[in-house]
Parts: C-alpha cells; sequence; structure tokens
C-alpha cells in the first residue's frame, strides 16, 4: 500500500514510478467519481491550504480551488501583491508563519529554491505548481491523458519540440524515463535540456525501458511518434525582446501537419496551454503586428485538430492536483 500521507510535491525526480502510477490511478478512481456526482467532500473537510501565486495561471489556480473543494478543503489565495513574500518576508519566515495556519501550501512561482524552502521550513505539505525548473502537477495531467487516450504509458513515444531547458522539457523528460516512454526534444541544439539532467535521465532509464534523445531533425524526432508535445517559446516573465531570437532558433520547431503526418497515424497533439495558435490573444496579435505570423508554436490546424487532445489534458489538471492533495495533506 503506497502511503504519501505528509510527503511534498516538489518535482518528479523525488517520486518511485511506483508513487507516480499511485497519483494517476487515483486521479482517474476521483475523476470518475465526480463524473457520477458522487462527492468526496469528507475527504479532507475543515482542512485549509495556501495558494501562493507568484506567477499568474488560469489552470493551475482553478485546479487547485476546484480540487480543494471537492475535498471539502478551504483555500486562501496569495498573489504577489497579496502577501510580503520576498519583499517584507522572506520565505524561510513565510514558510514558519503558513504552516502554522494550513495544512498544505502551494507555490506557483521562479526559482525551484523557492518551493523547495517551503517545504523546508513549512512543516507541511508543499505541491509545485510550476517553477522555472519543473511543472510536476502538469506532468501528471499528462500521462493521464496519454493513458485515456492511447491505452498505455509504458513504450509510449513523446517528442517535445520548442524551447526543452525549462520547466516542461524538463519534466517530460524526467516523467518519461521514470515510467518507461521514450523522450525525443526536437529542438535546435541551444534549446536542448542541460546535460546533468539528461545524465540523470538517462540513467533512471537504464532501469525502466526509457529512452532520452536530443536531435535537432524534425523528421528524425517526429518519427513514429505517439505524442506530440509543445508549449509557448516565450515564458512568463521573459522580456519581450526575446521573441525575435526564438522565432529565428525556433520556428522550424514549429508544430504543423507535415510534422504531425510524420508521427503515427493515430498520435496525439498535446500542449499545456495558453497557445498561441491563431490572432485572438493580445500577444498574437503583439507578435503578429511585428513578424508577421499568425501562428507560433502550434499552427491552427494542428491545435483544432481531432488529434489534439488540450481541453482533455487541461481538465486532468484539477484531477490530477485533487490526487496530489488527497493523498499527501
Amino acid at each position: 500500500m503506497v502511503n504519501l500521507k505528509g510527503r511534498s510535491f516538489l518535482k518528479l525526480l523525488d517520486y518511485t514510478p511506483e508513487e507516480i502510477l499511485y497519483f494517476i490511478d487515483l486521479a482517474a478512481e476521483l475523476k470518475e467519481k465526480k463524473k457520477k456526482g458522487i462527492l468526496t467532500t469528507d475527504m479532507h473537510a475543515g482542512k485549509n491550504v495556501a495558494l501562493i501565486f507568484e506567477k499568474t495561471s488560469t489552470r493551475t489556480r482553478c485546479s487547485f480551488e476546484v480540487a480543494c473543494h471537492d475535498l471539502g478543503i478551504g483555500t486562501t489565495y496569495l498573489d504577489p501583491k497579496a502577501s510580503q513574500i520576498g519583499t517584507k518576508e522572506s520565505i524561510i519566515d513565510t514558510a514558519n508563519v503558513l504552516g502554522r495556519m494550513f495544512e498544505g501550501i502551494e507555490y506557483r512561482g521562479f526559482e525551484q529554491t523557492k518551493v523547495e524552502d517551503l517545504a523546508k521550513y513549512s512543516g507541511v505539505p508543499v505541491w509545485n505548481g510550476l517553477t522555472n525548473e519543473f511543472h510536476p502537477t502538469q506532468m501528471l495531467a499528462d500521462v493521464l491523458t496519454i493513458r485515456e487516450k492511447l491505452g498505455r504509458i509504458k513504450g509510449v513515444k513523446l517528442t517535445y519540440m520548442g524551447d526543452a531547458r525549462y520547466n516542461m522539457g524538463n519534466s517530460l523528460m524526467v516523467v518519461c524515463s521514470k515510467l518507461g516512454m521514450h523522450f525525443t526534444a526536437c529542438t535546435n541544439r541551444e534549446y536542448f535540456p542541460e546535460q546533468s539532467l539528461v545524465d540523470e535521465c538517462r540513467k533512471i532509464a537504464e532501469g525502466t525501458g526509457a529512452t532520452i534523445t536530443l536531435t535537432e531533425s524534425v523528421e528524425e524526432g517526429t518519427t513514429d511518434a505517439d505524442v506530440i508535445y509543445t508549449d509557448v517559446w516565450v515564458s512568463m516573465g521573459e522580456p519581450s525582446e526575446v521573441w525575435k531570437e526564438r522565432i529565428d532558433k525556433l520556428l522550424p520547431y514549429q508544430v504543423n501537419a507535415k510534422a504531425m503526418a510524420n508521427a503515427k497515424k493515430d498520435a496525439i497533439f498535446m500542449h499545456c496551454l495558453p497557445a498561441y495558435h491563431d490572432l485572438n490573444t493580445q500577444v498574437g496579435r503583439d507578435v503578429f503586428d511585428e513578424f508577421g505570423l499568425k501562428e507560433l508554436e502550434v499552427t491552427d490546424e494542428v491545435f483544432n485538430s481531432p488529434q489534439s487532445v488540450v481541453f482533455d489534458e487541461a481538465e486532468n489538471r484539477m484531477h490530477t492536483i485533487k490526487a496530489v492533495v488527497a493523498a499527501t495533506i
């Protein structure tokens, strides 16, 4: 019996394959109950958690708030303007204070060291809603979606196209190595994941049957892929000046119909959202005005195709986050 009570959820490197699959199975169980209208508010009724968002979000915030509500847990949302974190009060002092008031803390922000310090000094479970380095809650949603759509996890070939240096590229490589999936980073070599993490994941892969591939060739990277995955090229907090460099280097790695056609016939397209696939966002319009591009990391044709599972993936953020909170608080 897997027992994760009191554990923080900071990065998947901290968890065994069996523990990761336990989260996935629990999420599927809780999802089925929600679809059937079976209430789960008695699981943690009367408890409270703090939700710290130094980076704003739609899916992560809504997922945590709905998940906690479904579990009978109260939430207190703290955005950068609603707390003294990092300005008048250190992360360590904040952790000591919040740990005395709440049964759990979620953090979404910048350096991984911040969420690690919250876990070290708060004395309660801390959940990583996203840092520059890792995005573990997104990984659980992705794996649940892959299992729902493809019927399997082990042996799935997942190709990530775009900037693979940060949280998404890192986390997908980690979860694939843990669960025996085949990970390919298909991008300009300047955007490959850090070599030390690649080496760590390859060592893990030796025991799970996974493989880690880095390639600049779109043809090689997408051949026989079960999953084509991408993310925005410029992350929150980065200056707009980096757009030109990213477009110059990453436009060949846009997910389009040609890339999808080179994958397996039943391949699925995934994206953690938001996505710049049209001109219906301010960022999309700004980029079009400056560079003349109507689509960026993915074309609208692919994003809205039958192969796209992005909204199933987004929904599964809530079910998997609910599993993490339920299992660890």
